[in-house]
This record gives C-alpha cells, structure tokens and sequence, in this order.
C-alpha cells in the first residue's frame, strides 16, 4: 500500500506521497554522422505544406506590422514567429540511430519532416490556403528554407539602413547600445541581401509600405496569388496573436491597430561607413 506506514501499534497511518527519484540528466543530443541537408526524398509525399511563403527581413524593419495586414488577408495566415529553425531533434541512443542510416534518413531529414509538420498544422487550425511565415533569423538559413521546401516563396522587405539600426538602439536602450547596433543588425542585413542574390522573389521597402500601403500591397498580393482587399489595412480588427518581445514586434506603435507613418530618413552624413555599401546596394543613397 504505497504511502502508508505502520506505527508501533501495526495500525497503518499515512506517510504522504512517496518521494519521485531523482531526475536523470538529460542525454546528449547526437547527431548522425555525415548528416546531409537534401530536399524531400519522396517529393510527391514527404511535404505537407505546399508553396509557403518565407518573408525575409532584417530585425527592426516593419515585418511584424506586414505580418499583421496580411494576416487580416481572408486567405493568408501569417503567424507570430515560429523559430521553426530552433527546432531539432536528438537521437539520444545507438539503436535509434542505427535504425535511422538503416531507414535511409540524416538527421536534417527528420528535422525538415517535423518543420513542415508544425507548419502545416499551424496553416491548417487557421482554415486559410497560404502561410507567410517570417521569423527574422531565417535570413541565415535562406538556403536550407530552399531546399526544405523546394516550392517555397520569397518576399524580402528592406528598410534604411540606418533606421534599421536606430530601432534596435530604441527597443531598449539599455541593453542593446549603440556600439552593437551596427553589427548586430548589419548580419540580417548581409544574409538578406545574400539571399535576395540567389532568389527569386518579390521586394517592397518598409518606407513605401508606410507611406503608401495601398499601393505597395497591391503587388505583393499578385505575387502572392490573391485579390487585394481594404480590409487588410485594419488590421486591429482581428486577432493576430500576441504583441511580445521574443515573437515579433510588441512595442505601442504596432498596437495601435493602423498604418502608423515611418520616421524621416537619416540624413546621408549620419549614415556610418559600415553600412554605405549595403545602403547603396538597397538604392538609399
């Protein structure tokens, strides 16, 4: 009688749960050896999710307020980031991993099965047909989204160089000073234009998103195979999930429901020599 014990009369009295044991530590998390980054095996059925849609961005750039217009769209879920890309798998026994090189797969295959599972799932909870997915960190692994999804598309937002790097100053200033700002941002802004290089893909700029919403919305939404609608614009009549730190943008501008317009652009000389050649390459100066 588990959780009993007997006093010095036999009679039984109750001695309160038994103690768990102790937890054992977690197993390393090995990978298979020559684990190979491939496209589906079986193309036909190893991706549930077809043609979704990847934005690329740098952090600070107005992805989380494109994110929500085209959430409002009645056929495109676009969720809070995912970080789907964090997400791996471990094979914590030999066993396991012999039969996983026995069955044919690297570890990157079985990462890419259980990415396109909870994808999928997340696309289909929502009723919609298109999944705008748009985690800023998938700048530096443009090229396994690529060959995870092979039918995958491509929509790069860019911002100014330098307006990118003083909204991530001002997020918190605290700890995030100016002297990192620079090259903590200038990595997204690399990545993104890496893969705007290799890629095929539609491009609008945050400024022009801001000051003309309408009309910078309506060639996206050809590219992306939907009619245009109005109500995207409004997008704090719907529901998109939470405004936190961590999962997209949380500050009050985003909040407040509307198209809020963008600060003025930095004047040319305030631009840092770190960031003129992508400035240029963006067509910012």
């Amino acid at each position: 009688m588990t959780g009993y014990t007997l006093t010095r009369a036999g009679r039984q009295r109750a001695a309160g749960p038994p103690k768990p044991p102790p937890p054992r530590p977690a197993p390393e998390t090995q990978r298979l050896p020559g684990d190979a980054v491939r496209g589906p095996v079986d193309p036909a059925h190893d991706r549930l999710l077809r043609e979704p849609v990847f934005l690329l961005s740098s952090v600070r750039s107005g992805s989380t307020l494109l994110r929500v217009i085209l959430n409002s769209h009645s056929r495109i879920h676009s969720p809070i980031e995912t970080h789907f890309r964090r997400m791996t798998v471990g094979f914590t026994t030999e066993p396991v991993r012999q039969a996983m090189q026995l069955l044919g797969h690297t570890h990157s295959d079985v990462e890419h099965l259980v990415w396109d599972r909870l994808l999928h799932r997340e696309l289909r909870r929502s009723g919609k047909p298109i999944l705008v997915e748009k985690t800023p960190s998938n700048v530096f692994v443009w090229q396994r989204l690529r060959t995870c999804w092979p039918d995958a598309r491509f929509v790069f937002l860019l911002r100014h160089p330098m307006s990118i790097v003083q909204s991530w100053h001002e997020a918190d200033p605290a700890k995030r000073p100016m002297t990192e700002a620079v090259p903590r941002t200038l990595a997204y802004m690399t990545y993104l234009q890496e893969a705007r290089t290799h890629l095929e893909g539609h491009t609008l700029r945050y400024e022009e998103l801001v000051a003309d919403p309408e009309g910078t919305l309506r060639p996206l939404c050809a590219f992306l195979g939907v009619e245009w609608e109005p109500g995207m614009l409004q997008y704090g009549d719907k529901d998109h999930g939470a405004f936190e730190k961590g999962v997209g943008d949380w500050r009050d501008k985003i909040k407040s429901g509307t198209v809020v317009a963008g600060r003025p652009l930095p004047p040319a000389e305030e631009l840092p020599a770190e960031l003129r050649e992508i400035a240029g390459l963006w067509g910012y100066c």
